[in-house]
């Protein structure tokens, strides 16, 4: 793509009279791209530190999952019932709802490096006293530590992304960070599965142990800084203590921190709106487009989870297999959704440059695009809506497979294509919810995060009982009915978001004026 190499801002008003071009009354600019490099990390080094994020992003979801097939095993071992076990999973999720809403808010403003470092070292802790503890009630409270240590690593995942690559590019790479909400899942049980036949229950949790202490160095050692609050475009250098190993040897040796690749530019810095504070997260909700986006999201993710929790007992029970055996036929769940964060990022990434060729307008991917003039809502809904509509088709498959005896083959194939259409639904709405919300991209996705938690704990204790009372059939009709019954939200969201992303702005920018017009008087010069 050319850069707009003209020192004159390109008018909305050109001979193309798109409505679509017009801008938000306090705007200042526009052009479709802010001046400033957006990132000056070298691309090689962007994938490095996203390849990174995206493997951490993977343990919380992998974690909750790794022991569903040594549930029974538990169960036998600790003299509980199996209701009991499956409250482990309940108080799991609720707490990987919640923890990421302070994890997540203290690295958009303190950054993303002691966030990880923070919730590894809380993980590995939980990890150690699991491996060695042999009663239900120290079980119960250390699941709840240990999910609150790995369920930031998907918000700082995000957060990650939004640093580094603009709107342009942010379709497929969110996709990769995300990944762990749906593949996570489907590999757990696998590895969870031969664990534990093989060298017993606790062996799950020295697994994850070994696995939490990996990544603990490979952040300290190798992840930089990359919060705009901390770095800018990565251009403005952190403290000491927050330097890589790398960029340490630099400064000792008395060079850039960066290599010397550009000059620091401050004014890349984005200053936090409000100090560090949990209930950031739920301000979000609060918002027309945000509270329906991520109600959505949430109501998808837990008939997923609904699915996924269930699986590993309906198999045992109507095939008779071992833990192992039932570990690996999550293996087409987690095909579908590895799949789909090519096939669906590309998707996205291609309509954004669609809708840049609609407009008229330049792309330069090396510049962040103006919010206010690109549809984002449009870009992102557009290909998301149909993969909710087949999703609902995928799940009414697997369900009645399931409930008719049919083949494995039928119920594995249906897994493959529910991992593939429902990991491209979430990952739209995941890439909605941080193209809005730029400046907190950690705290929008813990978010995210504690709603989806929150209603997919509730799906996972009826599940159950839905399954004994109507079967695992009508479970599928039940939630291909609600996905379908609040998918015209998302239609809202498609046509109203942008007018009520504007009006709010309008709003906070009033209110930010106030403030400084109170301080000027109660400080005056």
């Amino acid at each position: 793509m050319e850069k707009p190499n003209s020192p004159e801002p390109e008018p909305a008003s050109s001979p193309n009279p798109t409505p679509a071009l017009s801008v938000s009354e306090d705007s200042t600019q526009e052009t479709p791209h802010s001046e400033s490099r957006f990132s000056v990390f070298p691309k090689s080094e962007r994938l490095s530190i996203i390849f990174i994020a995206a493997i951490a992003g993977i343990v919380s979801p992998f974690t909750g999952s790794i022991y569903f097939p040594a549930l029974n095993t538990l169960s036998s071992d600790l003299g509980v019932s199996t209701s009991l076990i499956n409250l482990t999973i309940t108080s799991y999720q609720i707490f990987q709802g919640l923890a990421p809403s302070v994890i997540g808010t203290l690295s958009d403003v303190r950054g993303r490096r002691p966030a990880y470092l923070l919730a590894f070292a809380i993980y590995m802790v939980a990890n150690l006293a699991l491996a060695l503890q042999d009663s239900y009630a120290a079980l119960l409270v250390l699941r709840c530590l240990q999910s609150a240590g790995s369920s930031a690593t998907i918000a700082l995942g995000s957060a990650v992304v939004a640093d580094l690559v603009t709107r342009a590019e942010r379709g497929s790479y969110i996709g990769y960070t995300s990944l762990g909400i749906s593949l996570g899942p489907a590999l757990g049980p696998v590895v969870g599965g031969v664990l534990n036949q093989y060298l017993g229950w606790q062996s799950i949790f020295w697994f994850l142990l070994i696995v939490g202490g990996v990544l603990l160095i490979a952040i300290a050692l190798f992840l930089p800084e990359t919060a705009r609050a901390v770095v800018g475009n990565g251009s403005v250098q952190p403290q000491k203590w927050n330097l890589n190993l790398v960029q340490w040897l630099r400064v000792k040796r008395g060079q850039p921190f960066n290599g010397g690749v550009v000059e620091e530019d401050r004014s890349t810095l984005s200053v936090p709106r409000h100090r560090p504070n949990p209930l950031t997260s739920l301000r979000i909700l609060l918002e027309p487009e945000g509270g329906i986006t991520l109600g959505f999201g949430a109501l998808l993710f837990a008939g997923y989870f609904m699915v996924m929790t269930t699986l590993s007992e309906q198999l045992e029970a109507r095939f008779g297999f071992s833990s192992a055996i039932v570990g690996l036929c999550y293996l087409p769940l987690g095909f579908g959704s590895l799949i789909s964060r090519w096939t669906a990022g590309q998707l996205f990434d291609w309509n954004f440059r669609r809708h840049a060729r609609l407009l008229g307008l330049p792309l330069d991917v090396s510049k962040q695009q103006q919010i206010d003039i690109f549809p984002i809502e449009r870009i992102r809904l557009e290909i998301c809506i149909p993969m909710v509509y087949i999703s609902c088709g995928t799940v009414l498959g697997y369900a009645w497979a399931m409930e008719t005896n049919a083949s494995l083959a039928g119920i594995e194939v249906a897994l493959f294509f529910q991992g593939l259409f429902f990991s491209g639904a979430l990952q739209g709405l995941n890439t909605l919810i941080v193209d809005t919300h730029q400046d907190t991209p950690a705290s929008a996705t813990a978010a995210n995060n504690l709603f989806r938690c929150v209603l997919s704990a509730g799906g996972t204790a009826i599940a159950p009982l839905m399954i004994d009372t109507m079967g695992i059939g009508y479970m599928g009709v039940f939630i291909s009915a609600v996905w379908l019954c609040f998918s015209p939200c998302l239609w809202l969201v498609l046509l109203r978001g942008r007018t009520w992303r504007e009006k709010q702005k309008v709003r906070r920018d009033k209110k930010d004026q106030e403030r400084r017009e109170l301080k000027e008087k109660s400080n005056p010069v």
